[in-house]
């Protein structure tokens, strides 16, 4: 199964959670169907996998942001045996031994200017992510475009995502899916 089918299946908004009560929330609500783990510890790590898990929804751990976990290996074959669907992470070693796991990998690419857009291409063409995560996703339509025609991966779009309008932009500039800790956002 790719990664349209898995994780974004039909829908363009996954939760973005970096508060427990937004978990929470991100379990019942009914539209979303993906959740992207932005912080925490690896001590309630566990926990989460198997609600989120048992609720039938995709769950992803950004492995640089939740402390505990090693940038290694090892670390990656712990979130593995959790059973976490995928990892979001910016560095490229994380992306390979996550493909060799078997997972889901999103690289976050942050583009600030044009040797940014350049750097995060080459790299993500290096390493071959599942997906590319573009942030802002505020970016000029230029760059999802050159991202996706370089790359022809799905792009998604996080961060600077504050209205529906903000939101619908993004997807008409290209971005195949949003990622947002916003949960007004989320009935989109």
């Amino acid at each position: 199964m790719d990664f349209r089918e898995k994780v974004m299946a039909e829908r363009k908004i996954g939760a973005a959670i970096r508060r427990h009560e937004d978990m929470e929330e991100a379990i019942r609500h009914p539209r979303i169907r993906t959740i992207f783990l932005l912080n925490g510890d690896i001590n309630k790590l566990p926990s989460l996998v198997n609600r989120v898990n048992k609720a039938g929804k995709v769950f992803l751990v950004h492995v640089d942001l939740v402390e505990g976990i090693g940038k290694d290996a090892a670390g990656i074959h712990l979130l593995k045996r959790m059973g976490v669907a995928g990892v979001v992470t910016t560095k490229s070693n994380l992306v390979k031994y996550a493909k060799d796991e078997g997972l889901l990998v999103i690289q976050r690419l942050f583009i600030v200017d044009s040797e940014s857009l350049k750097t995060g291409i080459r790299v993500a063409n290096n390493v071959k992510p599942s997906a590319v995560e573009i942030l802002p996703a505020t970016i000029p339509t230029y760059v999802v475009n050159d991202t996706k025609k370089a790359l022809n991966l799905p792009i998604l779009g996080g961060g600077l995502l504050k209205t529906k309008q903000d939101v619908t932009e993004a997807l008409e500039k290209g971005i195949d899916f949003i990622s947002t800790s916003r949960r007004d956002l989320w009935e989109i």
